[in-house]
């Protein structure tokens, strides 16, 4: 298993990915918001298992976003 992590503090603006879907290491799967700047977070090869934040959630850098198998 797998694990697609934050590269930033911020807040959550964007899932792209959603339980069951097929994503790559190229799929922007989250965009956080750090410092009004927007940051992409790319996806693991796998099937996404499940999503673990949603929109407008804070996180710390390297908490667990989603969860891949």
């Amino acid at each position: 298993m797998a694990e697609i992590t934050s590269t930033v503090a911020g807040k959550v603006k964007e899932v792209n990915i959603e339980p069951g879907q097929m994503v790559t290491e190229d799929d922007e799967a989250f965009i956080i918001e750090a410092m009004k700047m927007e940051n992409v977070v790319y996806g693991e090869a796998g099937v996404v298992k499940e999503i673990v934040v949603k929109v407008g959630d804070s996180v710390e850098e390297d908490a667990v976003l989603a969860i891949i198998e």
